[in-house]
């Protein structure tokens, strides 16, 4: 049996920002610290230095309450706007923006980041480049034809969207939706990254269940083409680690790396 979708306003009422962060992100424990984590960083520190992605703005499509996927970004564009449907992820990024000593604590991935991009950078230096680069946190709706009504963006260089899409999105359908609806947020000849779990039907923050929209690797190079976008890269990893299966069945990982044609 299919479990159930999980609404909108279960998730404005339900959803921890802190129990998330500690079910998935703690240095010890933390479900996607580490392989997760890492097929990210890696994925998009490449985009961002020799693939050649840069520009302007970047827009960061639904980031919960994280920042570790913007940390490469930051080197790359000179603007960033970070969003969330969820006030209480909103609040957990402000927090780690104005340096509370209540945010989340981001350390470990972070000097990960540095090592990887070698340049002797410290932590400090590199969450500041971060927090100068973050110019505004907005709120967003994915199921929105225009997803920061009443808000119109100027289109940006670039949208990133990281574990976002499967949790708004019933079906494939609605996320092709989605993608047709970015493509007024992207300039022409911009990219769009998206980067997620494979094969997912539910997740637990804490102790509450949420659905995530099921997605394989021919449906969602389906969606993107259909959605008029030109893939120009896309990979797929397993999952290794299994021991937890029980909070989060995901079977994989995926990035792709598209573009909206000029």
């Amino acid at each position: 049996m299919e479990p159930a979708f999980t609404s909108q306003q279960t998730y404005l009422d339900e959803f921890g920002a802190e129990d998330y962060y500690k079910t998935y992100y703690v240095s010890e424990g933390g479900i996607l610290h580490g392989e997760w984590t890492e097929f990210v960083l890696r994925n998009l520190h490449e985009t961002f230095t020799t693939g050649g992605v840069r520009g302007d703005t970047l827009l960061d499509f639904g980031a919960g309450p994280t920042i570790y996927h913007l940390l490469s970004a930051c080197e790359a564009f000179d603007k960033i706007i970070t969003s969330d449907f969820l006030e209480q992820n909103l609040d957990a990024l402000q927090k780690w923006l104005k340096k509370d000593p209540k945010a989340f604590d981001w350390t470990d991935i972070i000097k990960y980041v540095c090592e990887l991009e070698g340049n002797g950078e410290t932590c400090e230096k590199k969450a500041e480049t971060l927090r100068r680069k973050v110019k505004e946190v907005l709120k967003c709706d994915a199921l929105k034809r225009n997803p920061f009504d009443p808000i119109v963006l100027q289109p940006a260089d670039c949208l990133l969207t990281c574990l976002c899409l499967e949790a708004p999105c019933e079906d494939i359908k609605s996320f092709c939706n989605v993608l047709k609806n970015f493509k007024d947020l992207i300039k022409p000849g911009g990219h769009l990254l998206i980067l997620s779990v494979l094969d997912a039907t539910f997740y637990y923050v804490g102790k509450k269940y949420f659905s995530s929209m099921t997605t394989r690797k021919e449906e969602l190079e389906a969606a993107f083409k259909e959605a008029g976008y030109e893939i120009e890269k896309a990979v797929y990893a397993p999952r290794i680690d299994n021991s937890r299966l029980d909070l989060a069945d995901y079977k994989g990982y995926y990035y792709i790396h598209a573009r909206k044609p000029k």
